[in-house]
């Protein structure tokens, strides 16, 4: 297959390649020819299309200037293209990475060159990379991610150099404190420090920094480093605050400034305001800022900082704090459904209006919305969010221009017919931020800025013409403290132009402090808050910022929130506020642009009063970098496509053809009477003791057919005076007793009475139907199984008698697992089975004694495909695309019958969705029989919520 790539590229059929081997789509752009000059001219044909990225071939190789020249071109109605200039001898493949340096703007392309019959490995695996899926349709941002890093390895490579450079020079700061300084004082120098230099150095590299003629002085900060301080470090801490004081000094007190200290400008906006004495520091930072003074910062998005300063904290630091930093690629999944593709579709229309006149008024109305948008993340952390918003935003404001312009100067317009730059609508001051911690909140006010220059120089390579921004007159305003105690309407006032997003901090209810759960109450206005997630705080705080008025709002947040007895409580509160959820991306790995990131399974759920048409994506692979959008008429708390229904846990069953389950024993022996291998030899040496041991039975014990041990010793006619006799267990009983004895619960303590047995007794008396704990989320079925009693089930397994096996077939079943994965809860992305939310709730119509017997018949006859594999484990049969042909088989029958219980023919294939829609409508039916009997409780009629 790789030979035939290569071979087509260099045959030159690049259509073919594209569309038939990469399996992108068909060309959607006409051809553009491009005047070189001396009446030379070059046609780009595009030749392949996929959600807006183009592919461009030019049958020449015209130099590096003209390739400039023609990309420029091709740049004005392609922002996302890939170039292929070639002969018969040679191709040059060509990525935009625009950079800036010295006096102006240059486009320095991502360049792959190929030579024809060369041994091009690399070649090979850029085109591997680019091949699109033929099962699933990816989205616009998936495809860039692989484009970029197929191509883009340059801006790669400066991206991660930065980040450890970032972490030497806060290394090389830190180490210059006194042991005996405050460590908040420490930090807060540090941070402020670090965001001061990074300004200075993409000022480098930006054309920050201008003489007196207004030319650009490149490096103005690195020479001042390397010029201006001794080489061995000793002044550099008195130099840079020398530098700090002066460009804090506004024109009219410069008087007497060193030349090299009067070369920078005055910088006003708060980054330098703050007066701090930085204490003496060494060579090591020093050379720290050279060494970070040869990466070009132009080039490195500032949405990347957060990734930057998630490299100089410890990972205890980001669990404490629940941060989980965030790739651009990831924020896009919830910036685009949410606001930003609206915004490019309607800009779409606008140019395509049918005189000059209607495309001006429909553009103007687009940029005067723009202008309209207030923007805030009121978890920002470093700012990705509202960097990435702004960027974007101002992405889209430029193409307005571009269009107007050419609309009311002519097609390829170049330069404005007035200075617009005052014009601009989209502005930092509309942005807003608010984070706990003072050091990420610096970056981010500073990483605004410098994404704002970056746009503005977008602006002059299309123009010529840029806004000047120093003294800075207009920044982001990023609040420092807390978002559950800021109150949010003064950083800005809510309204329907306003848009709230981010990515808040996500704490299970077993991990988050007194403190957060505290704040978690505060914010819900209640004092059970169960098993809702820290991060549902935050949607909390936006109901009550909206109140009654429209907007937009969404976040990133732990899957829990769409997932087990958490969704009821909030989505409840939600959907009674009259928010509907717009978009929402199904579970996936969380995956940071930082090294060590926090790893975690996360949903992105976003809301609007009057969402039109919603938008679903799925993971197929839980993995981040494979969404897959599809279709949906309305998105329930479940993220499914179906009515808002709520299921309620519940502590008996809905259905009256299922039993109550029961758990398995718990020991609270603090591990004496539980017997490791390596203690198996001397229990089994020891007469008395050698009558108790039984095998010890757990959902991982049950799956992997791993073993494990345990002293029983509920057995009738055994006292605890007769166990003495033996040295092993006397010692064992003896500890048991001293450990209850002195624990802090009084429950406890009153099992020392009992040492020798189990905490807490819950073992079937006949062989039982064991079920784990946990499934694990890439086998098609739930792996229960039969255990004989003599194997004591652990509180990882739950148990029932289920003498016909009903039961078994039941939750062997296809409907079964469809109903766990949909409103269960997870441990990571593995389903964690719960018999109150979701064996209670199971919604099994009633069955006739046929229908029960017919069933179980068949449950019965996966058992005997099991049998037919001997020494195979649960997890080898059920292993993902690899279930014997007999199981699965045995499987697909039983998946007719219990569909058929639910009202589901197999005519057709059922699918997933079908499952989920009749499960919700039976369970429906079922909690609405609830309503009808009096005597039932009021949680049990909360059971039969049906939001609208």
């Amino acid at each position: 297959m790789t030979d035939k790539l290569i071979a087509k590229a260099e045959e030159g059929k690049y259509g073919d390649l594209f569309r038939l081997d990469l399996y992108w789509g068909a060309p959607n752009h006409p051809p553009i020819e491009v005047d070189l000059g001396d009446g030379f001219k070059l046609t780009a044909t595009n030749v392949s299309s996929y959600q807006g990225v183009r592919v461009w071939e030019v049958p020449a190789l015209p130099g590096s200037a003209a390739e400039a020249k023609i990309d420029q071109a091709i740049s004005k109605t392609s922002t996302n293209r890939l170039v292929i200039f070639h002969d018969d001898d040679k191709q040059v493949w060509r990525w935009p990475s625009r950079t800036t340096r010295g006096s102006g703007v240059i486009s320095r392309p991502a360049r792959h060159v190929h030579k024809a019959g060369s041994n091009d490995p690399k070649f090979v695996a850029k085109l591997d990379a680019i091949r699109l899926p033929t099962d699933v349709q990816i989205d616009v941002n998936e495809l860039l991610s692989r484009v970029r890093g197929a191509f883009d390895v340059e801006t790669k490579n400066e991206t991660k150099r930065a980040s450890k450079l970032m972490a030497q020079m806060y290394a090389a700061v830190e180490k210059g404190y006194a042991p005996g300084v405050d460590p908040k004082k420490r930090d807060h120098e540090i941070s402020v420090t670090l965001a001061r230099v990074l300004f200075l150095l993409f000022g480098d590299d930006t054309e920050m920094w201008k003489d007196a003629s207004g030319e650009p002085l490149p490096d103005l900060f690195q020479d001042f480093i390397k010029d201006h301080t001794e080489r061995d470090g000793s002044d550099i801490a008195a130099r840079l605050n020398a530098l700090f004081r002066a460009l804090d000094t506004a024109p009219g007190d410069r008087k007497g400034l060193a030349p090299e200290l009067a070369a920078f400008p005055y910088v006003n906006g708060g980054i330098f305001d703050e007066k701090i004495t930085l204490p003496d520091l060494d060579i090591d930072f020093r050379k720290a800022i050279l060494d970070a003074s040869a990466v070009d910062w132009s080039a490195i998005s500032p949405a990347i900082f957060g990734s930057m300063f998630q490299s100089v904290r410890d990972a205890r630091t980001r669990r404490e704090l629940g941060e989980h930093y965030t790739s651009e690629e990831n924020i896009l999944k919830t910036l685009n459904p949410l606001f930003l593709d609206e915004l490019r579709a309607e800009f779409d229309g606008a140019v395509q209006r049918e005189t000059a006149q209607k495309r001006i008024n429909a553009l103007n109305a687009l940029w005067k919305k723009l202008g309209d948008i207030r923007y805030m993340d009121p978890a920002c952390g470093c700012g990705n969010f509202i960097i990435v918003a702004y960027r974007e935003l101002r992405d889209l404001e430029l193409r307005i221009m571009d269009a107007l312009a050419n609309n009311q100067q002519g097609e390829d317009a170049t330069t404005l017919d007035a200075d617009w730059t005052h014009l601009l609508k989209v502005t930092l001051d509309h942005f807003f931020g608010i984070e706990i911690d003072e050091w990420p909140a610096r970056i981010a006010e500073t990483a605004m800025f410098l994404m704002d220059r970056q746009c503005d120089l977008k602006m002059k390579e299309r123009f010529g013409v840029a806004p000047e921004r120093l003294p800075i007159q207009k920044s982001a305003k990023i609040v420092v403290g807390s978002a559950l105690q800021v109150e949010w309407a003064q950083v800005v006032a809510p309204g329907p132009s306003v848009i709230v997003a981010g990515n808040p901090p996500f704490l299970g209810h077993k991990e988050r402090s007194k403190a957060q759960g505290d704040e978690l109450k505060e914010a819900w206005g209640t004092s059970s808050v169960q098993h809702l997630d820290y991060v549902t705080a935050w949607y909390a705080k936006s109901l009550a910022y909206f109140g009654t008025l429209d907007g937009l709002w969404a976040f990133v947040s732990t899957n829990s929130v769409t997932q087990g007895e958490g969704v009821a409580p909030l989505f409840r509160a939600i959907l009674d506020a009259g928010w509907k959820i717009k978009f929402a991306h199904r579970s996936f790995k969380w995956e940071s642009e930082a090294t060590g990131a926090a790893a975690v399974h996360v949903t992105i759920v976003g809301f609007a009063r009057t969402p039109g048409s919603v938008r679903l994506f799925d993971y197929p692979t839980g993995r981040a970098a494979s969404p897959v959008e599809v279709s949906a008429t309305n998105i329930s708390p479940y993220l499914v496509d179906g009515p808002n229904v709520l299921v309620d846990a519940s502590r008996t069953v809905l259905s009256p053809s299922l039993a109550e389950l029961r758990a398995g024993s718990t020991p609270i022996d603090f591990g004496y009477l539980l017997v490791e291998e390596k203690d198996l030899p001397e229990v089994r040496a020891d007469p008395i003791a050698a009558k108790f041991l039984r095998p010890y039975c757990g959902g991982k014990e049950l799956i992997n057919g791993r073993e494990a041990w345990c002293l029983w010793m509920d057995v009738p006619g055994v006292k605890l005076s007769d166990l003495t006799s033996s040295p092993i267990l006397a010692k064992r009983i003896t500890s048991v007793r001293a450990e209850r004895e002195s624990s802090a619960r009084v429950a406890t303590q009153r099992l020392a009475g009992t040492p020798h047995l189990f905490g807490e007794r819950r073992q079937p008396s006949a062989d039982y139907l064991g079920i784990p704990q946990t499934f694990s989320d890439s086998r098609p079925f739930a792996t229960a199984a039969r255990v004989p009693s003599s194997v004591i089930a652990s509180i990882k397994l739950f148990t029932h008698p289920d003498p016909d096996g009903f039961l078994f077939a039941l939750i062997s079943s296809s409907m079964f697992i469809t109903w766990q994965k949909t409103i269960g809860g997870r441990l990571k992305s593995d389903p964690s089975f719960s018999s109150s939310l979701v064996w209670n709730t199971f919604p099994v119509p009633a069955v006739s004694p046929a229908e029960r017997s017919h069933v179980s018949s068949l449950g019965g006859e996966i058992l005997a495909a099991r049998d037919a594999h001997p020494g195979k484990t649960l997890a080898n049969l059920y292993k993902p695309d690899a279930v014997p042909d007999n199981l699965r088989l045995a499987h697909a029958k039983l998946d007719i019958a219990v569909d058929a219980l639910f009202g589901l023919g197999h005519d057709h294939e059922v699918t997933s969705l079908e499952r989920q829609e009749t499960l919700f409508a039976k369970y429906l039916d079922l909690s609405s029989g609830l309503l009808a009997d009096s005597k039932k409780t009021a949680a049990a009629r909360k059971r039969a919520t049906k939001r609208t």
